[in-house]
């Protein structure tokens, strides 16, 4: 199954796990959940949803890859967004557990926009 997601900041963090939860078959009990966004600068992450937190990870990709003069950026501009990704990675991997996600309490599954605003194709596998 696949889905679009439409961002619409530069950098951004969107919460996706009900629409993957909506994905799995519920005759499902047990399984592997795989969500991967294709693209070489957005990410997925699992963690806590929250205004204030969403705004604590927007500070920290901008300090832990600042804008720079790096070399990719003489022809797209977007270099610190390619190693962001490169480092949180384009997918992860959830446990299904009684026919539904796997996550803890707070847990949830963030799509991690890096060089937005842009369409995002979501690729959700359960097996």
């Amino acid at each position: 199954m696949e889905f679009f997601v439409d961002t619409k900041k530069r950098t951004e963090v969107v919460d996706i796990t009900d629409i993957v939860n909506g994905a799995l078959k519920r005759k499902m009990k047990e399984g592997i959940c795989i969500v991967h966004a294709p693209h070489a600068t957005a990410g997925i992450i699992i963690n806590e949803y929250e205004p204030n937190l969403e705004m604590d990870f927007l500070k920290f990709f901008e300090r832990f890859v600042p804008k720079g003069n790096y070399e990719h950026n003489k022809i797209d501009d977007n270099a610190e967004a390619h190693m962001l990704s490169a480092f949180f990675g384009s997918g992860k991997a959830v446990p299904i557990v009684d026919g539904t996600l796997g996550l803890g309490m707070w847990q949830r599954i963030l799509l991690c926009e890096f060089d937005g605003p842009k369409r995002r194709k979501i690729i959700v596998i359960a097996r």
